[in-house]
């Protein structure tokens, strides 16, 4: 291999199968007998469906796996419904294999860098950090002309969906539910940073929606609530 065709191999792995949970349903579809669905992968991992197809149409797009449909079993035979969208491995080969990347451990550690070089200033730091991203994470898409609170709230649910967040909205509320963060066990074990690096992370956002405002996120009390943000 030269080191062109190395450079994009290693691009392609850390781009695609760098992310754990990425490459951990990567290998659960590669071994499964029959097609996986977007709902199975999201039951089997515990995350929101909308985050099981937001990365199985990355692997479907780098090659990794192909779409196909398959309609679903009536009493006798397919049914009539609605095509139920399935993937399945492809034959693309990895030709190199690299060590499990350690995100949690990482950020655990850097929160500890946090709070051990400005204790009395973290969770102000990691909002600050938060909306610098959430506007940064903003300019990289194509935001729609909205308005209204529930479409800005839908734009700001969408955007995190993208990265990695679980998030339903409760619009009667204001509310932004997020039942899954890319922060992992981090974010139960440091609420007051990592809550403030999300409640940062939605205000970014909202700003670049023109929208700016001050928000309130609980963080979650047991493994496996919701992290509810308030606008």
């Amino acid at each position: 291999m030269d080191t062109r065709q190395l450079e994009r191999t290693l691009s392609d792995l850390t781009s695609t199968l760098g992310d754990p949970t990425r490459r951990s349903i990567y290998l659960t579809v590669r071994e499964s007998a029959d097609p996986v669905t977007a709902a199975q992968v999201a039951a089997e991992f515990s995350i929101h469906a909308n985050v099981a197809r937001h990365h199985l149409d990355r692997l479907a797009h780098e090659g990794y796996l192909e779409i196909t449909h398959k309609r679903p079993e009536g009493k006798n035979g397919p049914g009539a419904g609605r095509p139920a969208k399935c993937y399945t491995s492809t034959d693309k080969e990895i030709e190199l294999q690299f060590p499990a990347r350690r995100y949690e451990l990482l950020a655990d550690l850097l929160i500890r860098v946090v709070q051990r070089l400005e204790p009395e200033r973290a969770s102000e730091i990691a909002a600050e950090v938060g909306r610098e991203y959430g506007v940064e994470l903003a300019g990289t898409l194509e935001l729609p002309d909205v308005s209204g609170i529930d479409s800005v709230l839908a734009t700001v649910q969408q955007a995190m969906i993208n990265v990695g967040f679980a998030v339903d909205t409760n619009t009667d509320s204001r509310q932004l539910l997020m039942s899954h963060c890319p922060f992992g066990r981090t974010a139960f074990d440091h609420p007051e940073v990592v809550c403030s690096l999300d409640r940062g992370i939605v205000n970014g956002l909202m700003e670049a929606l023109h929208h700016a405002t001050d928000t309130v996120t609980a963080p979650k009390e047991t493994w496996g609530d919701d992290c509810v943000t308030t606008v």
